[in-house]
């Protein structure tokens, strides 16, 4: 009975995992075709980078400095949120200090917000700065994040208290018991953390598309809608701008997936 229920779960997967490859599989052999050979089978000798020269060395489209625009936002935001969630995160499981419970139950209550209600007053202040069309109004706000500091407040307190205290006894300060025994611990945490911020940060066009309106300052996912339109019947083009903003992610998950599963795992075993 339980070999049989193996079998049906391993059928039902595989089913999902088609399901969800083979729109990027075509989006991936599309990029490669010419446009007289969409939708037919072509050997692999008749494939061409055509579509992906188009958007690279087309000056009206300047894909290369969307793509660093991108590679500074996500990196920024990344660095940003792995210091500033992990140490909140820290303190709130492993620390005790005054309105410590408040503190966690209004981080708890700002992850049922929607972001598209505080997006005029970011906006708004964001304006007031001056920050508008640069780096800042992308990375600033979103250095820290409610949920991944719930996520990494939930992974401490997975590591038992007796690591702490026995640091503690060796003299490590609580700076010193941070960095050199709950970071290096944390590393699948984190790891999670860093794959779900690259992914929505890379992907991000709402709050780009609001705080960014100069072309040449646009990011990866603005800039490629903002030229969808003059591609409209070049689906091979399209499916080029598809794989250049889906390939990283895919590559960040392939090479960290294992560390990913156990970090997601563990952040959910303390409630």
């Amino acid at each position: 009975m339980a070999q049989k229920k193996n079998i049906f779960l391993t059928i039902l997967l595989s089913l999902f995992a088609i399901a969800f490859i083979l729109p990027l599989l075509y989006a991936l052999y599309t990029s490669f075709l010419k446009l007289s050979d969409i939708n037919k089978l072509v050997p692999f000798h008749k494939w061409t980078f055509e579509s992906y020269a188009k958007f690279w060395k087309d000056p009206n489209y300047n894909i290369p400095r969307w793509f660093f625009n991108t590679v500074i936002m996500t990196g920024i935001t990344i660095l940003g949120n792995v210091i500033i969630n992990s140490m909140a995160g820290y303190a709130l499981s492993k620390l005790n200090f005054p309105g410590k419970s408040i503190i966690f139950f209004i981080i708890v209550a700002t992850m049922t917000i929607p972001y598209q209600i505080i997006l005029i007053p970011v906006y708004v202040t964001m304006s007031k700065l001056g920050w508008l069309n640069t780096m800042l109004s992308l990375t600033v706000p979103y250095l820290y994040q409610c949920i991944y500091v719930f996520m990494m407040k939930q992974f401490f307190s997975s590591i038992p208290n007796e690591l702490i205290e026995a640091a503690r006894i060796d003299g490590l300060s609580k700076v010193g018991v941070f960095f050199r025994i709950m970071l290096p611990l944390s590393k699948p945490g984190i790891i999670s953390m860093v794959i779900l911020n690259f992914t929505s940060t890379w992907n991000a066009y709402l709050v780009p598309s609001t705080m960014v309106t100069q072309k040449e300052k646009f990011v990866l996912m603005v800039g490629l809608n903002s030229v969808k339109d003059q591609f409209f019947d070049r689906t091979n083009v399209i499916m080029a701008g598809v794989v250049l903003i889906t390939l990283p992610v895919i590559i960040l998950f392939a090479i960290f997936q294992k560390q990913y599963i156990e970090g997601v795992a563990t952040s959910g075993l303390k409630g």
